[in-house]
């Protein structure tokens, strides 16, 4: 049985991670994490089970994996709490974090296995090996990455776009900071021959759709990912929680659990 802390428990992520857990017997849940100043903090969950609390502290050396759907600032945090803890590993679904922050990530994973991704579903995972493969393919068609979530999303583009960006610039030999191009406004000329364009919508509920379109003259393909639910996701972060709990310290990412 694997013991884990879900951190960002009253989030839409971390709150559907703690309810599929609860009833799956290969986990354990030890305890859930919010702000400090977060009105959840004090409320029981799961039937009165669990109590959401504000301090990591009080689990040291309890549980085997921190699931980490959150901030940059409270994962880096977390991080640095339990880097020297024995036996812990770490599954993060954050995103937004800068060079600097991913640097300090790779640092500590030297010391403690970590699993990062900006999307933990299978179908989205897929989706970034067939993009590579399209790209591939048609390396001279127009690329453009469109995503949609929800209105209350903080960060743009998604960290799903961005992954999808980042295969494609890698597969096709761009530069990543050079060749995309983040929407358009104004007498902006004509479209450069290796540009990737990424627009963000906000509105409404949206889970999280992902299409990237491959253009031509003449024809277009367009390969679209849609989530109805964010239990595709909540179950991906169980199945990598699972995984690593068996895995040396190094940086991991789901294209490892999927194998």
């Amino acid at each position: 049985m694997i013991k884990i802390i879900v951190s960002g428990a009253a989030g839409r992520m971390g709150s559907r991670i703690l309810e599929l857990a609860s009833k799956n017997p290969k986990f354990k849940i030890i305890g859930a994490l919010e702000s400090q100043n977060h009105p959840s903090i004090g409320k029981k969950i799961l039937d009165g089970t669990i109590t959401i609390q504000a301090h990591l502290e009080l689990f040291k050396e309890e549980f085997d994996v921190l699931i980490d759907f959150t901030s940059p600032e409270a994962t880096l945090s977390h991080l640095r709490i339990i880097k020297n803890w024995n036996r812990v590993r770490a599954v993060i679904g954050t995103t937004g974090f800068s060079k600097e922050e991913t640097a300090f990530i790779q640092k500590i994973s030297k010391k403690m296995p970590i699993l990062i991704s900006s999307n933990m579903s299978v179908g989205i995972n897929l989706m970034f090996e067939i993009a590579k493969i399209i790209g591939r393919k048609l390396p001279n068609y127009d690329i453009e990455i469109i995503e949609s979530h929800h209105n209350q999303k903080k960060d743009a583009p998604s960290g799903t776009a961005l992954t999808l960006a980042k295969e494609l610039v890698e597969e096709l030999k761009r530069d990543f900071e050079d060749d995309l191009i983040y929407g358009r406004k104004g007498n902006v000329g004509k479209r450069k021959d290796k540009e990737i364009g990424i627009h963000s919508v906000r509105a409404g509920d949206i889970v999280g759709d992902h299409t990237v379109l491959f253009a031509t003259q003449g024809e277009r393909l367009e390969l679209t990912h849609r989530a109805s639910s964010r239990d595709a996701f909540a179950t991906g972060a169980l199945h990598a929680a699972e995984w690593i709990s068996h895995q040396k310290p190094s940086l991991y990412s789901m294209k490892e659990v999927l194998r």
